[in-house]
């Protein structure tokens, strides 16, 4: 727990406490940068009003050196700044004031994303859909011949979509198949799908991959002007 206001940080450790949490807390993002190179967290809420590091540049500081979940505590709230913390390496976030059993929810929920990354995964087929094409072995994905830079959940979030091609996803089963989560906000998709539209080279406004259908779901398939085939798991691959 990085949480610099003393009276926040005490009612948090109570209530984190009794709901059978074992919880560690500091005040400030060098000393939760300590913390984290000494022991071993199962996931880190972070507060991003600190008094040493604004708490968007601990995160990126935070990813230099670890994997652990990331759940930033903001009372900032604009898409624009979700999406640098997101794209910074936050695996999700909660906006301030937050109730403990919504942060315990969050918790389980990157906890539960966690768990099951953790073990040993069989080895997946690439998947082209158009000029894009997906590696979920090597979490690598390329547009065109040109290497894609994707958060993890930006990367799981195309995978997906991907292996499904054509197919549209309700924003149900992508919160819990992509998040873990058996509920949510739809922003949070909002946000990822947005941001990953821009890496794609495209917007809602003028989809290339990705379709959002308006109170369905969202769907990924090859543009009309794409010449590459389809190829997801389980099809007979090209000959």
């Amino acid at each position: 727990m990085v949480e610099d206001d003393q009276f926040v940080r005490s009612a948090l450790i109570r209530q984190l406490t009794d709901a059978s949490h074992t919880v560690r807390s500091v005040g400030t993002a060098l000393e939760a940068l300590r913390e984290v190179a000494h022991f071993r967290f199962d996931v880190v809420v972070l507060d991003l009003g600190l008094p040493d590091l604004d708490g968007s540049e601990a995160l990126k500081m935070l990813r230099g050196i670890t994997d652990v979940p990331v759940i930033v505590a903001t009372a900032r709230d604009d898409e624009t700044e979700i999406v640098r913390l997101l794209n910074a390496g936050a695996d999700d976030y909660l906006t301030k004031p937050f109730s403990v059993e919504h942060l315990s929810a969050r918790m389980a929920a990157v906890l539960r994303r966690a768990r099951a990354g953790g073990g040993e995964a069989a080895p997946s087929p690439v998947i082209r859909v158009g000029g894009l094409t997906v590696d979920p072995l090597r979490r690598q994905a390329e547009l065109d011949g040109a290497r894609l830079d994707l958060t993890r959940r930006e990367f799981d979030l195309l995978a997906f979509l991907a292996g499904r091609p054509g197919v549209v996803v309700p924003r149900r089963e992508l919160l819990a198949e992509v998040w873990q989560q058996s509920y949510g906000d739809d922003q949070t998709i909002d946000v990822h799908l947005s941001w990953l539209r821009r890496k794609l080279g495209e917007t809602a406004a003028r989809p290339r991959y990705l379709h959002t259908l308006r109170g369905v779901g969202v769907k990924l398939e090859p543009p009309a002007d794409a010449a590459g085939p389809v190829h997801a798991p389980g099809a007979e691959p090209p000959r």
